[in-house]
């Protein structure tokens, strides 16, 4: 798989994507990462799709509250700029999940050991001292905060926190399910049918998600809504929700009090 996310004017950001897509060991991790998710646990897929969609989720994310004038961490506390930003949500979406690899417990733990060596190795071609620690420790962050009972303290981990969730269309739900069992969660994982990420009306970042049924409203209450309460995201973002084929919309944002 090519790994592609829009790089606009961002020459560092092409350089580290250059660097991913030939890293063959981090293909492999995340082709481990999935084999024990899929095939051994019976999980939905955490392999390199999901990366995909979350880096392509986060950066997008980024841009639009960058873009309405919040401040990434590492232009408040390091003197670095909204690009440098960049680079630490795509890596830290390329790296949140590789624990898994080892197990599916406490995987952000394990994504740590095994990210920051790798982080490193990536980064370390682009930045030199300082700015390499810094980067790399602002991308462990990321990941151990997207943990949904970890706090977050940047806006870079929160985009990526709340990207991790939105993976949730029609059967890629992040909310554990066995396969083959009909209850709540098998249902409510294939409720989503879309999650757009747009700019918002009241708020910088709006959330457009569409239900199939009504049962998805689990898969936000048990997910989305935990994950965006325990983010930097809640008072910059928007979550409205519509059943397929209805034009009335609930604005969640305000059901969840953030």
């Amino acid at each position: 798989m090519t790994f592609n996310i829009p790089v606009k004017r961002n020459e560092k950001l092409k350089q580290l994507l250059d660097f991913i897509n030939a890293d063959q060991e981090l293909q492999q991790l995340w082709k481990c990462a999935n084999i024990n998710a899929v095939d051994r646990i019976g999980m939905n897929d955490h392999g390199d799709v999901h990366v995909r969609i979350v880096a392509n989720a986060a950066l997008r994310m980024l841009r639009l509250l960058m873009e309405s004038g919040i401040k990434s961490g590492v232009e408040i506390n390091h003197g670095l700029t909204a690009q440098d930003a960049e680079l630490v949500v795509v890596a830290a979406a390329c790296l949140h999940d590789i624990g898994i690899s080892v197990t599916r417990e406490d995987h952000e733990r394990y994504s740590l050991i095994l990210a920051y060596p790798k982080a490193r190795q990536l980064l370390s071609k682009i930045y030199e001292e300082p700015a390499l620690t810094v980067m790399v420790a602002e991308v462990l962050h990321a990941i151990i905060a997207h943990d949904a009972d970890q706090s977050c303290l940047t806006l870079e981990a929160g985009v990526l926190k709340v990207a991790d969730a939105t993976d949730m269309t029609e059967g890629r739900s992040r909310i554990t399910f066995e396969a083959g069992m009909l209850n709540i969660h098998s249902l409510s994982a294939q409720a989503i049918k879309d999650v757009k990420i747009e700019k918002g009306e009241e708020r910088p970042l709006r959330l457009s998600i569409t239900l199939n049924n009504s049962a998805g409203v689990f898969q936000l209450d048990n997910l989305l809504k935990h994950k965006l309460k325990n983010s930097t995201l809640a008072p910059y973002v928007e979550v409205i929700a519509r059943m397929d084929g209805e034009q009335t919309e609930q604005r969640l944002f305000e059901v969840y009090k953030i």
